[in-house]
């Protein structure tokens, strides 16, 4: 079995979330499955120090930086159709919302990236599973709107922490055709019928432990869907 990673870049605040990225392929690896890396070829709506938080003048490009991740072993997202794997998984951190879809400036009324789209609809429609954690629930939300498919998503729960406003997301997620699902950081939300799985991650405050836990549960289920 083959599972596309859906890389955003490299790091929480401009990129794909490190841990979350690693936390995927290891529970690929734990179920047997293939790793299969994909990043789109395009520029990064910004770089931020991640030592300061400040944004800083430097140019830097999705594809090249999720190679870091990758070990270099990985595919440009244009290149790539559903025929490819067997299931994506989409970790978060802001670049989910800044590359991948623009949430992180215009929520729900941001674009989502054609390519991106494209892969996640062709996936759908081919009864193949997609996991998103974090932010990328967001991604999965853009690109299914307007296609009739009402996704079942999660980005957490207003019941316990979060350093975000989940209610917010969850709200915008509603407004362009997706059921928002409270769930805690151990928990995920599994669509069935679109055989979509959704997990918190670092949206809700969680150690590192759980976080990996929850990567593992979203990964595991999208695996027991693609049969």
């Amino acid at each position: 079995m083959k599972i596309g990673i859906l890389l955003a870049g490299c790091g929480v605040y401009d990129g794909a979330e490190i841990h979350e990225a690693v936390f995927t392929l290891l529970a690929v690896d734990e179920n047997d499955a293939q790793a299969v890396f994909v990043a789109p070829d395009v520029e990064q709506h910004h770089v931020v120090n991640h030592a300061t938080g400040e944004e800083t003048d430097e140019k830097r490009n999705v594809f090249v930086e999720s190679a870091r991740i990758a070990r270099g072993d990985i595919k440009k997202l244009a290149d790539v159709t559903a025929d490819d794997f067997d299931a994506l998984v989409i970790p978060g951190g802001f670049g989910a919302a800044k590359n991948l879809n623009k949430w992180a400036f215009k929520g729900p009324d941001g674009d989502v990236l054609p390519d991106v789209k494209r892969i996640i609809l062709e996936l759908v429609e081919a009864g193949k599973p997609v996991g998103a954690v974090c932010m990328g629930p967001t991604v999965v939300a853009k690109a299914l709107e307007g296609s009739g498919r009402e996704p079942v998503l999660t980005v957490g729960t207003t019941d316990k922490p979060s350093p975000y406003d989940i209610k917010d997301v969850s709200d915008g997620m509603a407004k362009i055709g997706a059921k928002p699902e409270m769930k805690s950081v151990e928990e995920v939300a599994v669509d069935e019928k679109n055989k979509i799985v959704t997990g918190p991650c670092y949206m809700m405050e969680a150690s590192v432990k759980q976080i990996r836990a929850n990567a593992k549960m979203v990964v595991d289920n999208v695996v027991k869907l693609a049969g």
